[in-house]
């Protein structure tokens, strides 16, 4: 990959909303070929998708999130790729990952309305897979970096008066 395609990816990543004509600035290419650029990198699939980060925490709504750590018993024709086809399916999944390590295989987060809902989906579609040998809840209680952006402002400190 060039380096202005890599440069152009780096803005969209940074800001979905970069418009050609930011990007152009930016990087110097005229903005018909950062058009073209992007056009060519979504027909190849390199772009997926565009996304906002939002602080749950600032609007009001029933949500939770929890990643689940889960072993997995390998059969022979059955790998990781079936078992993370099937956890893909379920929309309650927000990402999957395999890692490495000895203690776990698999690394997924869970959007839910509440905490007792994510542990039943856990329970009830997660645990009882063929495949799955252990899981491991952790809910997320406070979320202080999304994707690279800080989500707490800092408060400026300012001093006390000090009376005579």
């Amino acid at each position: 990959m060039d380096k202005q395609t890599q440069d152009v990816l780096e803005i969209l990543e940074q800001n979905a909303k970069a418009t050609p004509e930011e990007i152009s600035e930016l990087t110097r290419i005229p903005p018909a070929e950062v058009r073209e650029m992007i056009r060519t990198l979504e027909a190849a699939g390199v772009i997926r998708s565009y996304k906002t980060i939002i602080d749950w925490s600032l609007v009001e709504g029933p949500y939770a999130y929890a990643f689940v750590h889960l072993k997995a018993s390998l059969k022979r024709g059955h790998g990781y790729q079936k078992l993370a086809d099937r956890i893909c399916k379920f929309p309650e999944v927000r990402s999957l990952r395999i890692i490495s390590g000895e203690d776990y295989d698999l690394e997924f987060m869970i959007k839910g309305k509440s905490t007792g809902d994510i542990a039943t989906f856990v329970m009830e579609k997660i645990a009882t897979l063929d495949q799955v040998q252990s899981t491991s809840t952790h809910f997320i209680l406070k979320t202080f970096k999304e994707d690279g952006v800080i989500l707490e402002e800092k408060k400026e400190l300012k001093r006390l008066q000090v009376s005579p």
